[in-house]
């Protein structure tokens, strides 16, 4: 059977106030052509569907009338999809019932009984091929937020290896001889290359990374989700998908892209990618470190005209980066002025500060508080009031406070 491995959508993303609603639109457009192109029987979607715990209601309705089109497509499609730390699991698992009767299995959160004992069975989905044979189980697990984890031993990275461990043998116990075993997450696998720009930290009580050493040697693959930029993780059956779209200007050279696993008895005899095709370029002048005023004004300048008759949400965006020597009043007046009859779309400026007479605080490239982690937020505010270190009592009770706010949707 063949399998597509995506993650990361971030349905209702904005860059700058910019909606990527067009660019989201034409990339579930060319998935759903792959998806009968490649003959896909599983489609796993690993976190982070949506931008946010509560999605506008366009996402919410491409996210649906993409299951609706890809049943249409391929009535015998299995989809897969878990919760990524943006996503609300009680959101994305309401219509739950509803999905199943078109083969889309939603896992938002570890699924509890009454008794609040981890029902592990309902992580575990199977993956029947065209003819309804079942070839694969998937062990599927969703974002771990610090309720959904068993802490009785006090560390928690090995409270989610431990949930991980545990999901993996309850497909084992349901597998049968020649069938595959795939596992999905959403978090940060320890190898994995993040962008500290784009990606929301997601450590758990201190927990950054997980190691993938344990989960066993008879895994076809393992589908993750979280990091953007798409790579593997050590061996080449455990990978990243990556997101479909930059969703920072700090990802305009990702090579955004779908992973295919065809698998054979319990193992994957073929793993490739399909790279998605680019709908919106990212601009950034200049492309590396910054420049002086003239020169950046002078780049603008040469940019393509404004065209009236193209789509005006597929524009380019242009990000750029002013080196300075002395305060300068003008800068900003200077550069919408340059750009305004060009056909990109400015999205930011940064400006980096040099010489004796600096126009900033300090030569680091200027921070929007809103690109800044709300941790180092705390850290930076620790040390100006403080004189020293953030200490770890805080940082952990901060940690539960900001949880309690980002997760409050759900």
């Amino acid at each position: 059977m063949r399998v597509l491995h995506t993650s990361d959508w971030h349905l209702g993303h904005a860059l700058h106030d910019l909606p990527r609603d067009r660019e989201h639109a034409a990339f579930l457009a060319w998935l759903l052509e792959t998806l009968e192109r490649e003959a896909i029987d599983a489609l796993l979607v690993s976190g982070d569907i949506f931008d946010a715990g509560n999605p506008p209601a366009t996402a919410l309705a491409a996210w649906y009338e993409f299951l609706a089109e890809a049943h249409r497509r391929r009535p015998r499609l299995t989809v897969v999809a878990i919760a990524g730390n943006h996503d609300s699991p009680s959101r994305l698992t309401a219509p739950a019932a509803v999905l199943a009767g078109i083969g889309a299995h939603v896992i938002g959160g570890v699924p509890r009984g009454r008794d609040g004992a981890i029902e592990l069975a309902r992580l575990v989905v199977p993956l029947p091929d065209a003819t309804g044979v079942v070839r694969a189980w998937v062990a599927a697990v969703p974002y771990l937020r610090p309720g959904d984890l068993d802490e009785a031993d006090g560390e928690r990275g090995a409270a989610v290896r431990a949930l991980f461990a545990a999901a993996l043998d309850a497909a084992r116990a349901r597998r049968g001889p020649g069938q595959a075993l795939l596992a999905m997450g959403h978090l940060h696998f320890t190898g994995g290359d993040r962008s500290k720009d784009s990606e929301r930290p997601i450590a758990i009580g201190g927990l950054d990374a997980v190691g993938v050493a344990g989960l066993g040697d008879d895994l076809a693959y393992i589908a993750l989700g979280h990091l953007h930029r798409a790579q593997q993780v050590g061996a080449d059956h455990i990978r990243y998908a990556g997101s479909p779209i930059p969703l920072a200007m700090a990802e305009r050279d990702y090579q955004h892209q779908v992973v295919i696993v065809d698998l054979r008895e319990d193992r994957a005899s073929e793993i490739r990618t399909i790279r998605i095709p680019r709908t919106v370029e990212l601009i950034r002048i200049p492309a590396r470190g910054a420049a002086p005023l003239a020169e950046v004004v002078a780049a603008l300048r040469a940019l393509p005209a404004f065209d009236p008759d193209a789509d005006p949400a597929l524009r380019p965006f242009v990000e750029v980066q002013v080196r300075l020597d002395a305060p300068t009043p003008r800068l900003h007046a200077d550069i919408d002025a340059a750009v305004r009859d060009r056909h990109p779309r400015l999205v930011g400026i940064r400006i980096e500060a040099s010489g004796e007479r600096r126009a900033l605080a300090d030569a680091a490239p200027a921070e929007a508080l809103a690109e800044l982690d709300p941790r180092e937020v705390l850290r930076r505010r620790w040390r100006v009031d403080h004189a020293g270190e953030l200490p770890a009592e805080v940082a952990a009770a901060f940690e539960v406070l900001y949880r309690d706010v980002t997760e409050a949707v759900t």
